[in-house]
């Protein structure tokens, strides 16, 4: 089965980012509470919060609904069920009847479960123990269970067949969990799909928890036209599919009209040469009918079809920032193989699922190297418009001696395999070529030293050099580095990307580029890199250059606002929705790209990470109270995962509830000890409830963590000031500078300190710095006028 997400604790913890992004515990950018820190001219400085306006807007009742569109009834009666092929497509019904498509989920049976609990097995994963067994003829599961006991629990589906089954069980509200204990038919025992991690009730990631809800993080994949049907004022599902499993349908689209038309021109004898029901999907068609349920994305409608475009459904996840996946592009989380493929040169040349794999029996269409030897043996290419591949010879490549060994499969090298859910291989598709000087430099893995595991990088590097010389300096070794490079803020990283954007001719990496520009949004050259790619022809790339501008594009009148504003009406729906996303604070919420952006929060509104997205746009939106709301259900949701605490406390702060909020924020403390950001707020929290001792025992812990969090050293050096600990103060501000060399506010803060000291050569350099920095900064140029000649 699919366990997308499921070996994330928390939903927060490396959620991949979508469209329109959720909140997430890392970086200022989207934080709405932030020090002023301003300090007066020759008086004490003050350390004080962002505070809300005077006049907020009123508050907002909830947008309302997108439109229901077809019911449950009008879709499924287009579809006639797999069965209904046998007859004319026998031969590609036998290929799909036994495949792991036509068993990804079913009923519970005897004959196909019975071996899984009988004889009884007991088993430990973790410091838990757990029983497989048949009671009174029901097979059954004895393990903890939400009452936070050992309980008998009776599966009623199965979800997969090889090399693992995992069984659902009935939960409440229409929901089914997913047992996070799995059944090894090849080793004839049980296993936790979790390994050690020992998850406990209470956790979103328990098999009880919401991140193993099949209705929301499974069922979408192992069915046929699903529909969840989540119902958010009862916290319930009426979740239906046209089909138990991937059936036929689930890739041609709904048959029912097609059956009815061939039985009506049945013996005909004028009976019409093309069936008119029946649409030809071309390549790209067909890939993006793959693409769902082989990608890590996120759900913007909940309603994909055949012949539709990925994009117009989900939001796909990239290598850019966060470790999701290597900087090469070689996945490191469950990332399934889509961004992979899109990635490779396998795809840029045109290459597609279908011609590797089956489609029936999703089986490669030839066994080891004979596969890839299909184009790479230097015959004219089978795939008609491909270029000519250069003749390949496998042992003299690969310089291992037969396909037979480990080494010697063009696979072993070029799509390297990991182990998911504890017992499932799967191979890697981005064609990525093994380069060990990438693992000297940044820890990327490479083929060779996977399989070589007693011997180190610079062995395999010595080899690979004098095997391949020179080749080795390809563009995509640069790319890797310098992906890897930005993902570190490295000083050139801005000319490396603007490099990597002019030469690079793959979307997926130009999107790639695109995102982490957005670390230097504020540079004015990359802020026009950034605008140029909003008309770029891929999606994917235009989506991701309006994430990057969403700070820009977020302030009143600015050009990236109205550039952004023109995407609204993009053809593609996972560009309008970022556009709505990254325009929020003023969208019409009536409009397309309005209903298409609350279309998106049905569908995630069933998981914390989705209710944390609303209430960041309800907070923007200037409500405040209804944005507690959704994070303080986030927190009921998700009570281990600390940024729903953190976001909580963010918003309580904006409305004066200084109390609750700092104990918000010793609850998200107490779950991430090491977050330099939460000490910070934390910090700001406890001098809004007055407490001048704790606010400096925050930010000390909070640049102790994090030394170049420059925030928190400004506001430790005001703080310092108002305790009259003008070294301090002035060490502090030094820090803070040095960390943020662009901020007129923290040299004009050390010059109000100068002067109070008397310290006029001193105050006069700082006050030079703050005016370099902003010539018109007011307070600056009324000191410096008052100050006169030296």
């Amino acid at each position: 089965m699919s366990s997308r997400r499921k070996k994330n604790k928390s939903p927060q913890a490396s959620q991949p980012r979508p469209s329109a992004p959720v909140p997430s515990s890392g970086g200022n950018r989207r934080w709405r509470w932030a020090a002023l820190g301003a300090v007066a001219l020759a008086l004490a400085g003050y350390f004080a919060v962002n505070r809300p306006p005077a006049q907020r807007p009123p508050a907002q009742p909830a947008p309302a609904g997108v439109s229901p569109g077809e019911t449950d009834e009008q879709v499924f009666a287009t579809y006639a069920g797999s069965s209904s092929c046998r007859e004319c497509h026998a031969e590609q019904f036998k290929l799909w009847e036994h495949s792991h498509h036509a068993l990804a989920e079913r009923p519970v049976s005897a004959a196909l479960d019975r071996a899984a609990f009988e004889p009884a097995r007991q088993f430990k994963h973790g410091t838990q123990t757990s029983e497989a067994l048949t009671t009174n003829g029901h097979l059954t599961l004895v393990t903890l269970g939400a009452e936070n006991r050992k309980v008998p629990h009776r599966p009623d589906r199965a979800l997969g067949a090889d090399p693992l089954v995992q069984y659902l069980i009935a939960g409440r509200g229409g929901r089914w969990q997913t047992s996070e204990l799995a059944f090894d038919p090849h080793r004839k025992e049980w296993f936790d799909v979790y390994g050690d991690e020992d998850r406990v009730t209470g956790e979103w990631g328990h098999w009880t928890g919401r991140g193993m809800t099949w209705n929301s993080m499974c069922a979408s994949c192992h069915n046929t036209r699903l529909r969840k049907n989540y119902d958010p004022a009862t916290d319930s599902y009426r979740t239906r599919a046209a089909e138990v499993a991937v059936g036929c349908e689930s890739c041609h689209g709904p048959m029912r009209a097609h059956n009815d038309w061939q039985r009506k021109h049945a013996g005909a004898a004028s009976k019409p040469a093309t069936d008119p029901t029946v649409t030809r999907f071309s390549r790209d068609q067909m890939l993006h009918t793959c693409a769902p349920c082989h990608a890590r994305r996120s759900e913007l409608t909940g309603d994909f079809k055949p012949g539709d475009s990925f994009f117009d459904h989900f939001s796909l996840t990239i290598p850019d920032e966060g470790d999701v996946y290597y900087p090469d592009g070689q996945v490191r989380d469950e990332d399934y193989e889509f961004t992979s493929f899109l990635s490779s040169r396998m795809h840029a040349a045109g290459v597609r699922c279908v011609d590797c794999h089956e489609p029936h029996s999703s089986k490669t269409r030839a066994p080891g190297n004979l596969l890839c030897l299909t184009c790479h043996a230097g015959a004219p290419p089978t795939v008609p418009g491909l270029p000519s591949i250069p003749k390949i010879d496998p042992i003299a490549h690969s310089h291992h001696r037969s396909e037979t060994e480990p080494g010697g499969r063009c696979v072993d090298c070029h799509m390297p395999l990991t182990t998911y859910m504890q017992r499932h291989p799967r191979r890697d598709h981005g064609f990525t070529i093994p380069d060990p000087l990438l693992t000297k430099q940044f820890g990327i893995p490479n083929a060779c030293n996977r399989c070589h595991q007693d011997k180190n990088a610079d062995w395999s590097l010595g080899n690979v050099e004098q095997w391949y010389g020179d080749k080795m300096n390809r563009p995509s070794r640069s790319r890797a580095q310098w992906v890897a490079m930005a993902r570190t803020n490295a000083p050139s990283s801005p000319t490396n990307l603007e490099r990597l954007l002019q030469a690079e001719t793959n979307s997926l990496w130009r999107a790639v580029g695109v995102g982490l520009a957005r670390r230097w949004i504020n540079e004015p050259a990359v802020t026009e890199t950034i605008l140029r790619h909003l008309t770029a022809a891929d999606p994917l790339v235009r989506a991701t250059a309006v994430q990057s501008l969403e700070p820009l594009a977020a302030q009143p009148g600015s050009r990236a606002g109205a550039a952004v504003k023109n995407l609204l009406r993009d053809k593609s729906r996972n560009v309008r929705v970022a556009a709505a996303w990254a325009l929020r604070a003023s969208l019409e919420t009536n409009s397309p790209a309005g209903q298409d952006l609350l279309r998106h929060f049905a569908q995630t509104g069933d998981q914390p990470g989705g209710l944390m997205q609303q209430g960041t746009f309800y907070f923007d939106r200037g409500n405040p109270p209804v944005a507690a709301e959704f994070y303080r259900r986030a927190t009921e949701w998700d009570p281990r995962s600390a940024p729903p605490h953190h976001e909580l406390a963010v918003v309580l702060s904006q409305m004066g509830r200084a109390e609750e909020a700092v104990a918000s924020l010793r609850t998200a403390l107490k779950l991430a000890p090491n977050e330099a950001e939460y000490h910070y707020k934390l910090g700001l929290a406890l001098n809004e409830a007055g407490d001048t001792a704790g606010t400096i025992a925050a930010l000390e812990q909070a640049v102790k963590l994090d030394p170049g969090h420059a925030p928190a050293w400004y506001n430790l050096g005001l703080a310092y000031n108002a305790q009259n600990r003008s070294g301090d103060a002035l060490g502090a501000l030094q820090r803070a500078g040095a960390a943020e060399p662009t901020s007129a506010r923290i040299p004009y803060a050390r010059a109000t300190i100068l002067l109070r000291l008397n310290r006029r050569d001193e105050a006069r350099q700082a006050l030079r710095a703050t005016l370099a920095i902003d010539p018109n900064h007011p307070q600056a140029r009324s000191a410096w006028q008052e100050l006169g000649p030296n």
